[in-house]
């Protein structure tokens, strides 16, 4: 009866430092990067919809579903991380992206397209890229790091495709 006791007591013990350690916060800079993270996937798909609602061009129009699809999969993968880090996630595009919506919301036709793809697509890309590089290079917390490191080749393929589109539209 003592051993039962023992087990019960080292399993409960167990226990209780697995819950701690799961609520262990990770640091301020990684969960400062999946905000990040977060907040480009949503910015993309925000512009994406806003593209496929205002372009007549069958190349943006597809660039931003792949945009739309691509990116929603990616906030998917990072709300999952950023729930089992305890990091709440931004709902909504912060004020850059806001601004760069309301300009091109004025916009339509080719200006609209010449202006999406420059912004959306090469600017921000290239941007992201060079965010995600630093986060593999110096996140401390393996989820985050795997993250940006699985996030990584999409966004630099989107920043290549970009630039080929951007190329037409000039």
């Amino acid at each position: 009866m003592s051993h039962t006791r023992l087990f019960a007591a080292l399993a409960a013990s167990f226990a209780i430092a697995n819950i701690a350690s799961a609520q262990t916060p990770i640091a301020k800079a990684d969960s400062d990067r999946l905000v990040a993270i977060a907040q480009a996937n949503i910015a993309e798909v925000a512009a994406g919809k806003m593209a496929l609602d205002k372009s007549s061009n069958a190349d943006v129009k597809s660039f931003a579903q792949m945009m739309i699809d691509d990116h929603g999969k990616g906030l998917d993968e990072t709300k999952k991380v950023a729930a089992a880090k305890n990091v709440t996630l931004p709902t909504e595009t912060d004020a850059a992206h806001k601004k760069m919506a309301a300009d091109l919301e004025k916009l339509s036709g080719a200006a609209f397209d010449k202006q999406y793809v420059s912004k959306a697509g090469v600017a921000d890309h290239t941007k992201v890229l060079a965010a995600l590089k630093k986060d593999i290079a110096n996140a401390k917390d393996a989820d985050v790091k795997a993250l940006a490191s699985k996030l990584e080749p999409t966004v630099a393929h989107h920043g290549e495709m970009a630039k080929k589109l951007d190329a037409t539209l000039k």
